[in-house]
């Protein structure tokens, strides 16, 4: 049986798992299996790995895209950009990292963009900050990190003013804020300044529509949420394990 898997922490929920467990049935797998790995540390993967023999590849999520890197045999160009992986392939007892939220969110952003978007906000610093960041990056795209605390590579949400918002019309939201169960939190964003040049894409797909989407969408902003994503990062992970190009 090939097993695969989610690690992070807390894992309240899976997309992946859920997403892997109708593909494998749908597609009539019946050697393959998915399951999460919640684990509090990341020195756990050694044992996860110990412990699951089959283990042929795996996912990560917060907090783990960046701790996992020592932890890897080789990493892919993408990896060693971002300084991130959410994909690793098992093979003979060797890691080897990629990154696929590039993948997923190139793909699902690109039929939203406007020639209007010139600049962008990234709320977060994370390691699927870093993806967004390696995106803009490759397509032209102005970009400032927003976070708790302002820093020299970032702005603090306290300073977030009217000129900002109105010169960033593309605002992505990378942190957890919003996520369920805490769907009455959103990020601390002069939300009254946004219009209808405006684009909001949340990493989050559950709930579908975050308060952080809805209170743009009141303003006429275009929004999107996290699933597609999901998904062509969870296809392009399958792609990854058995070897598609």
């Amino acid at each position: 049986m090939r097993t695969y898997g989610l690690i992070g922490f807390p894992l309240t929920h899976s997309f992946s798992q859920q997403y892997f467990t109708q593909k494998f049935f749908d597609l009539g797998i019946n050697d393959a299996e998915y399951f999460t790995f919640s684990i509090p540390a990341i020195n756990d993967l050694n044992e996860i790995i110990a412990t699951h023999p089959n283990l042929c590849g795996f996912n990560i999520t917060i907090p783990y895209k960046k701790k996992v890197l020592p932890f890897l045999t080789q990493a892919s160009e993408t990896v060693k950009a971002l300084g991130a992986c959410n994909c690793v392939n098992v093979k003979n007892g060797e890691l080897f990292g990629y990154n696929t939220d590039v993948i997923g969110f190139e793909k699902s952003l690109q039929p939203f963009l406007k020639p209007h978007h010139q600049k962008a906000l990234i709320l977060g610093t994370g390691g699927a900050a870093a993806a967004v960041a390696y995106v803009l990056g490759k397509l032209n795209i102005e970009f400032q990190f927003v976070s708790r605390e302002s820093s020299e590579l970032n702005l603090s949400y306290e300073q977030l003013n009217a000129g900002i918002i109105n010169d960033h019309t593309l605002i992505v939201n990378t942190s957890p804020v919003g996520q369920y169960p805490d769907i009455n939190d959103a990020p601390a964003l002069p939300y009254d300044c946004m219009n209808a040049q405006h684009h909001l894409f949340d990493l989050i797909y559950n709930p579908s529509e975050t308060l952080f989407l809805q209170q743009g969408k009141s303003k006429g902003a275009t929004i999107q949420n996290g699933f597609e994503m999901l998904v062509l990062q969870a296809e392009a992970s399958w792609d990854i394990w058995n070897d598609i190009n």
